[in-house]
């Protein structure tokens, strides 16, 4: 077995003991380095965002005290899911490893099926009702960030 897929495997392993998530494990790689590890903590943390990728990632940075992790790389037990996949990408990592598919998180109860639908706009208004409020406000301050001098794009 891959040695970091490994780690992530003993991450999610450790969840069926302490119940404090989902059967998911994440670990970032640096220049072969783990720099980011991360259980699924959604139940311990009451917090639907702590996925294990969100964990490791949030630990990376930590641990590398950077936003940007270019030149990183993923080892996670399952195919991330929509919120993961859009970490994975706004963190500028370009490769992820993964175990399990997400027809085989279905199987064991997890529904992102939805939101992959949701996303190509197939089932709108079933999951959630995106609508436009008072944008003439807030494109003010957008605006005013566009003309910021010091403004710092990530």
């Amino acid at each position: 077995m891959n040695e970091f897929m490994k780690v992530a495997k003993d991450l999610a392993d450790n969840n069926l003991i302490t119940n404090n998530g989902g059967p998911f494990g994440t670990v970032v790689v640096k220049d072969g380095v783990i720099v980011g590890r991360g259980a699924n903590s959604v139940l311990g943390n009451n917090d639907p965002t702590a996925h294990a990728e969100i964990m490791a990632i949030r630990d990376a940075c930590k641990n590398l005290n950077t936003y940007d992790l270019t030149g990183c790389v993923v080892y996670t037990t399952s195919y991330p899911c929509p919120m993961c996949l859009s970490a994975v990408i706004w963190a500028n990592i370009k490769k992820v490893y993964y175990g399990n598919t997400v027809e085989d998180a279905a199987v064991i109860g997890f529904r992102d099926e939805p939101i992959y639908e949701f996303i190509k706009n197939n089932n709108q208004g079933e999951v959630l009702d995106l609508e436009t409020l008072d944008r003439e406000e807030t494109i003010k301050t957008f605006n005013e960030f566009k003309d910021k001098i010091d403004k710092i794009i990530y």
